[in-house]
């Protein structure tokens, strides 16, 4: 099978996705040494034993996700719970390496701009700065846009989930902000740049009535269900790029 040194696979993503360019909530790039050479790489959303157990099973030798193991905040020790983590990463060889902001942000990989993509925007633009750097994207249906019904449509078929609806806007819908995960306060951006709806993974009590308030439409998805599509997309750039396997291993979670 072919193999693509570690170092190459890391040094590709980290050209990719520039991860120095964003002030994220913890370390970007590789986490945790493993074998020095991919064969396999295994894609998901979040670290947790069920996924490296599972990516293990399939004989992954780098395990991709966009929710690594280590945030700003953390314990300064190795818990019992980390330890349960980390022990099949080391009894398997596997690398550990985690993408989150600059995934989302990604202007043609991210989650953001392939959610966009996704629901039929004809156009995209970078939103929602995050210190400075914008992580998500604001979409233009074509035409004269769409009813809301046909959006929730579409998110749902899109995202496997029928999303949180705060019906509070106009319709047609021209434009919408997205931003994926636990983007709810990113509405602001919404509000301030004109938009008809906002999409994001978690809701937040507060939104109701900045949604109401403000008359915009504002769905929420799942934080999950929103994201699964730039890892997913990294994992088939590689076996494109370096020929390796890929393996994208969906780990459930209602969230």
């Amino acid at each position: 099978m072919p193999a693509a040194p570690t170092h190459e696979v890391i040094a590709f993503l980290d050209e990719l996705l520039e991860p120095e360019r964003f002030d994220d909530y913890g370390p970007n790039g590789l986490q945790v040494p493993g074998a020095s050479e991919v064969a396999t790489v295994a894609t998901g959303v979040s670290a947790n034993v069920e996924l490296f157990e599972r990516a293990a099973e399939a004989g992954a030798d780098l395990v991709l996700v966009h929710h690594g193991l280590f945030w700003r905040g953390m314990p300064m020790h190795i818990t019992p719970s980390l330890h349960r983590r980390l022990a099949p990463l080391f009894a398997h060889d596997m690398a550990l390496a985690a993408y989150h902001l600059p995934l989302d942000g990604h202007p043609e990989h991210g989650n953001n701009a392939l959610l966009a993509q996704g629901l039929g925007c004809a156009a995209t633009e970078p939103f929602a700065a995050h210190r400075g750097t914008p992580i998500g994207v604001a979409g233009t249906f074509p035409g004269d846009g769409i009813v809301l019904a046909e959006l929730v449509r579409r998110v749902t078929e899109l995202t496997g989930r029928e999303p949180l609806v705060l019906p509070e806007g106009a319709e047609p819908i021209r434009r919408i902000g997205i931003v994926s995960g636990a983007g709810a306060d990113y509405i602001a951006d919404a509000v301030a740049e004109g938009l008809d709806a906002f999409l994001t993974g978690e809701p937040a009590e507060r939104i109701t009535a900045v949604a109401r308030e403000e008359r915009i439409h504002f769905l929420a998805a799942g934080h999950h269900a929103t994201e699964t599509f730039g890892i997913r997309r990294l994992g088939d750039l590689l076996a494109r790029e370096h020929g390796i396997a890929h393996r994208f291993i969906d780990v459930p979670n209602p969230i």
